[in-house]
């Protein structure tokens, strides 16, 4: 087996504090109020946790550090990314349970299917998690582990198979696939400055590059290349029922804060990639993209409008007033509007206001909306079946 693909231990061996889920005393779990289809924003200080259809704030639970929040891939828990590692958050009955899957510099999570994938920056460690066991005391774990520490990613497939960036701590190149056992399949180093994953067409993998793309079907890599020499694309969203991905789209590799005013659909298919411009003077961050519940592109840009996108022409087909216009702060820890899509419910916050909305894509209508104590940050939410 090579050694980019070592295999660790299958359970509690892996650098994982395990405790059981605290915070409930000895109220049984089947006995406390279910929150309906959570939502979790993040805000300094701590996390908020609203009922997804009345967005009322149900819990409010203190924590320190800038917080990112992450689906864990069943329809009651969170992975809270801070400090030590990811932090297990019961968002169905609102509640921060002892469970820590411990990272050194805790990264990307990945919820795919039956596995959900975290990924330390840190160390290069892998930690694979089935999301049936996330309330068990001792959730079964398997682990690998990249060569070199790095800002990276690792996805799981549904045959077993496996996928992970390749780098270091200065840069990274590409990405390796393996199969079930662990053996490498394929390898591909034409995606520098790899960031940012996602699933189309149900098992078609796409990373972004600071020059396209790089896809992953049936074992084989392939490049779908940027019109322009550097076109970098660092943050994609999938859907199912559709073969193209939604990318962001960067072209000046010196600045330190690039306002895209176009973005990408590449489609997987025809393996190509087109550029779609805003309206002018109109831009987007890094929490503006998501995916409408027909497969729709939902982008949210700084004119205040959720601009909703047909992902096969690329054209607008409406664009719905959400918030008052916006500037992307300097610093990408600073909050900004940002959106969060699940089935036919997507949600808007606007730290402007500490408002989260929900949004109706197909009636174009705000339908509710709810003011916050604390300024809203980081959003995200319960995404997967009931385990």
């Amino acid at each position: 087996m090579p050694n980019s693909s070592k295999a660790l231990v299958l359970a509690g061996a892996l650098a994982a504090a395990l405790t059981g889920c605290g915070g409930g005393g000895e109220t049984p779990q089947a006995a406390r109020e279910s929150i309906p289809d959570p939502l979790v924003i993040s805000y300094d200080g701590g996390l908020y946790v609203l009922d997804g259809n009345s967005l009322q704030v149900k819990a409010d639970l203190p924590l320190d550090g800038f917080l990112r929040v992450n689906p864990a891939g069943d329809d009651a828990h969170v992975l809270v990314s801070a400090g030590e590692g990811f932090r297990l958050l019961d968002a169905s009955a609102g509640e921060l349970t002892d469970t820590t899957f411990k990272a050194d510099e805790p990264g990307h999570v990945v919820a795919h299917g039956e596995h959900t994938v975290l990924f330390a920056d840190g160390s290069g460690e892998i930690t694979v998690l089935n999301p049936h066991d996330l309330g068990a005391s001792a959730p079964r774990m398997r682990g690998m582990k990249a060569p070199e520490p790095h800002h990276g990613v690792a996805v799981v497939l549904d045959d077993g198979s496996w996928v992970r960036s390749e780098g270091n701590p200065d840069e990274r190149s590409g990405a390796v696939a393996f199969d079930a056992s662990d053996r490498e399949i394929a390898r591909n180093d034409e995606c520098p400055g790899l960031h940012g994953e996602t699933v189309v067409d149900t098992d078609t993998l796409v990373f972004g590059c600071e020059n396209g793309v790089l896809t992953f079907v049936d074992g084989a890599f392939a490049k779908i290349a940027a019109p322009d020499e550097y076109g970098r694309i660092g943050t994609v969203r999938g859907h199912q029922d559709s073969p193209v991905a939604l990318g962001d789209y960067k072209v000046d590799p010196d600045a330190e804060l690039e306002r895209p005013d176009r973005f990408a659909l590449v489609d997987t298919v025809t393996d190509q990639l087109r550029l779609v411009p805003l309206p002018q003077s109109v831009s987007y961050s890094f929490r503006s993209l998501a995916r409408g519940p027909h497969a729709e592109g939902l982008i949210l840009a700084t004119d205040g409008n959720l601009h909703v996108v047909d992902p096969a022409s690329g054209q607008t087909i409406k664009a719905i007033a959400v918030t008052e216009p916006w500037t992307e702060p300097d610093d990408w820890q600073q909050p900004r509007p940002s959106v969060f899509a699940r089935g036919h419910d997507v949600y808007v916050t606007d730290p402007a206001t500490k408002q989260v909305h929900a949004v109706d894509i197909e009636s174009g209508d705000v339908t509710a909306s709810a003011t916050l104590d604390q300024v809203p940050n980081e959003l995200s939410g319960t995404v997967g079946h009931e385990h």
